[in-house]
This record gives structure tokens, C-alpha cells and sequence, in this order.
């Protein structure tokens, strides 16, 4: 079965960093383009960014950095200059799949 774990959400302060981490199984990771999307209270599903199995990255946002150890098959997320805008819950997927997500809660 696929699994999609994230985790390292919680509480910051805006202006400070986080950074997620997305453990999968069951597919192969490494041939797989990976994302992460985020999703803000009553707002609908948004992409934060892609790399795909080759390293090339696809992001949407200047202040996070996309990044994968295939080796360990897991997915990272390094969030920077955090912005109460930027609270919501965080996936990780790939295609239509994504896993359970973790909270990002920023505080001003």
C-alpha cells in the first residue's frame, strides 16, 4: 500500500522556519515527481511545489525550498520567512494521491 507520512508542523512565530518532512512507501519513490499542497481553513487545495525524481524543482513559492533523499524515500519541505498566510495543513503526494497532512500554524 502507498503510505504517505508527514510531519514537523506546529506553531511559529511569523519571520520564523520550519521545516516538513514526508516519509512515503510502496511505490518507487525515486522515479515518482513529488509536491507538496497546502490547504488554509475554508480555501480550497493549492500546490506549494514539485520536484520531480530528476531533482528539478517547479515552485510556486520563493520562501520554500522543495527537496528528496531517495535514498531514504522521503520528502522534505524547508519553510522560511513563515507568514500567517502561509498557516494551513500540509500534504505531500504525488499524481491524485496524498497522505494525511500536517498543521502549520503561524502566529503574528
Amino acid at each position: 500500500d502507498v503510505q504517505l507520512q508527514a510531519s514537523g508542523g506546529g506553531l511559529v512565530h511569523a519571520g520564523g522556519s520550519l521545516r516538513l518532512s514526508c516519509v512515503t512507501s510502496g511505490f518507487t519513490f525515486a522515479r515518482t515527481a513529488m509536491k507538496w499542497l497546502r490547504q488554509a481553513p475554508g480555501e480550497g487545495l493549492e500546490r506549494v511545489s514539485t520536484i520531480n525524481g530528476d531533482g528539478t524543482i517547479d515552485s510556486v513559492k520563493d520562501r520554500f525550498t522543495i527537496s528528496r533523499d531517495n535514498g531514504k524515500n522521503t520528502l522534505y519541505l524547508q519553510m522560511n520567512n513563515l507568514k500567517p498566510e502561509d498557516s494551513a495543513v500540509y500534504y505531500c503526494g504525488f499524481n491524485d494521491i496524498r497522505g494525511q497532512g500536517t498543521l502549520v500554524t503561524v502566529s503574528s
